[in-house]
């Protein structure tokens, strides 16, 4: 009698700790699903509006046509400037599109909806990053095409297509976190290149001298230690960006 009553004891406690776990537990969305959603929501209400694709596809080829036709004259210098002309582009082009990232949700009021729901906060931060690498890179590779044309020199190179890329990570990386504590700011469209320019100088350095190295056929020895100072500060990025965005959004 005693053991039956100890079983009965056990299962008994066994069921009211399931059922304390069953009241504290709430549903979770899977983490990359969350990402995937956030970004892909992104995509199709700029799908509808084209506001922002349109204001930075207007950017970048009306700053083609001034340099186009700044150095139409100067072959050599065409070929020594095109590396900077075209981060330049990528990177105030890029401002367009992070200065909305997060302040269309709060101007829509979905911002605190966002920060609500059962998904993790860096979830939020990386499907909001990886719609404003999506923007940046397709404004970067229309970019190098217009350049080929007007500058007569090909851009088409696959690692310059490997420094854009690892550029353009972490530029929106680091974008994506500082345009969300420049959210709540009145001026933040202001804000926010001041921010961020003195954050991404290691990423503009490296990738306009790798990009120089690339284009002028240098040895490996030239743009070598600028795409692993990329792939570097990549890495540093996205991981304080993780770490970082939780107590940013608190505030």
């Amino acid at each position: 009698m005693s053991a039956r009553g100890d079983s009965t004891t056990k299962r008994a406690d066994v069921q009211a700790a399931s059922a304390r776990a069953v009241k504290v537990r709430r549903p979770v969305t899977p983490y990359w699903r969350a990402v995937g959603a956030i970004a892909w929501k992104d995509l199709r209400a700029e799908f509808r509006s084209r506001e922002l694709i349109n204001s930075m596809l207007l950017f970048t080829l009306m700053t083609v046509m001034v340099f186009s036709l700044a150095l139409e004259l100067d072959a050599e210098a065409r070929q020594t400037t095109v590396a900077g002309v075209l981060w330049v582009t990528i990177v105030f082009a890029g401002l367009l599109g992070l200065s909305r990232s997060l302040a269309s949700e709060k101007d829509k009021g979905s911002l605190d909806a966002l920060l609500l729901a059962p998904i993790a906060r860096s979830a939020l931060f990386f499907g909001k990053m990886f719609g404003n690498l999506l923007f940046v890179l397709v404004i970067a590779f229309v970019l190098m095409v217009l350049l080929t044309v007007m500058f007569n020199i090909t851009l088409i190179h696959p690692l310059l297509i490997l420094l854009v890329v690892l550029g353009s990570v972490g530029f929106t990386t680091v974008g994506t976190l500082l345009s969300s504590m420049s959210v709540h700011a009145r001026s933040r469209e202001t804000l926010l290149p001041i921010l961020l320019m003195p954050v991404v100088l290691p990423i503009v350095i490296s990738a306009v001298r790798g990009s120089t190295a690339v284009l002028n056929e240098l040895p490996s020895e030239d743009w070598m230690p600028w795409l692993q100072l990329l792939a570097l500060a990549d890495v540093i990025y996205i991981a304080a960006s993780y770490a970082l965005f939780d107590f940013v959004v608190e505030e």
